[in-house]
């Protein structure tokens, strides 16, 4: 199973004493990405935001500054907000970013749980859906063929024409990434793409039918389920103690969620919830190294999910205290759940003498 982190690179959302602000931020950012890739870690995602609390609103450009300093890591975004942005460009973009990175670059593509780009480029909300499925046939249909012809209800066609550069990769890998809309992870498992899902709340096991539908979508489209690769993407912290990782993640984390809460109307959250929600049935993974990596691997049990991406710095959290959960989770919590979760590899018998 892969492992890994995702961010939005989190800012202060007003300056003031102690406030990070975009700079910082971004500069932090570059140093968490190539500590990962040092530690080991396989993947490392940037969120595309559109606010004044983040700082990734380009996340490619990041990504490509990251490449410079690392080997191994993929780099990808977590998510391109699809429906409000160019198929052309994005490909463009990460093709970019993948001849950079000798073939490191992925696209994990969403519709967006934030709607600040959609007035910001010029979209109707009421075309929120249709655009994201257009968009994506046309994402796909760039990846697969080097000139084409395409039309669409809500952007101009393209008629034989190239789009370039290519990427390192054969095929530039891409993701869909959902909530918990089982319709999405239909139209995932039916285009035969690797799916990403976010839990942030509730308990994981009930988000398990989700990718039942998805396997089930992608079996009836004549897609190898076995041949699609699923990842789990979270919130939570890693320090040495567990007191430590709820003291550190649970004010910045708090603040964030109540903050967005306000917004869309969620009661506020409060220590208590936040303690049930690190429990071992919650959908929290905070904790010391061997508690995080008791969880995961038994949520791998339930779900089967080949990825795992942790959000560790949700607000402005001291960036000394993430590199030191990075180096953690590298370190130690990484070698646990690979050992447990390893796929066993049938013996090859020994030639006759």
């Amino acid at each position: 199973m892969e492992l890994g982190l995702y961010t939005f690179a989190d800012v202060s959302p007003e300056p003031g004493l102690g406030a990070i602000g975009a700079h910082e931020r971004l500069r932090n950012l570059i140093e968490e990405i190539e500590l990962a890739d040092q530690v080991g870690l396989d993947v490392f995602g940037l969120g595309e935001h559109h606010r004044p609390d983040y700082a990734a609103s380009a996340p490619v450009v990041a990504l490509a500054a990251a490449a410079e300093r690392t080997r191994r890591i993929k780099l990808t975004s977590a998510v391109t907000v699809l429906s409000s942005d160019d198929p052309v460009r994005v490909f463009q973009q990460f093709a970019t970013l993948d001849l950079l990175s000798s073939g490191r670059a992925e696209i994990m593509a969403g519709r967006g749980s934030f709607i600040e780009s959609f007035p910001l480029f010029g979209y109707n909300l009421e075309d929120y859906d249709e655009l994201f499925a257009e968009k994506l046939d046309l994402l796909l249909a760039i990846r697969d063929h080097v000139k084409v012809t395409w039309s669409g209800r809500l952007r101009a066609p393209i008629n034989d024409r190239g789009v370039y550069p290519r990427p390192f990769q054969d095929r530039l890998p891409i993701w869909i990434a959902i909530g918990g809309t089982p319709q999405s992870a239909a139209r995932a498992g039916a285009l035969g793409l690797p799916l990403a899902l976010a839990i942030i709340g509730g308990e994981p096991v009930r988000f398990a039918p989700l990718f039942d539908i998805y396997r089930e979508a992608a079996k009836r489209a004549g897609n190898d389920p076995a041949d699609l690769a699923t990842s789990l993407n979270v919130h939570g912290f890693i320090a040495e103690t567990t007191d430590q990782a709820a003291d550190d993640f649970y004010g910045p984390q708090a603040e964030v969620m109540n903050r967005i809460g306000r917004e869309r109307g969620w009661g506020p959250t409060s220590r208590a919830h936040f303690d049930q929600s690190r429990g071992p049935s919650g959908a929290l993974f905070v904790g010391n190294p061997e508690q995080v990596a008791e969880k995961i691997v038994a949520q791998h049990r339930i779900f089967g999910n080949d990825r795992f991406l942790l959000q560790m710095a949700i607000g402005t959290m001291a960036h000394a205290k993430i590199m030191k959960a990075i180096e953690l989770y590298g370190t130690t919590v990484a070698p646990i759940v690979r050992k447990e979760t390893v796929k066993a590899i049938p013996a090859v018998a020994a030639p006759a003498a």
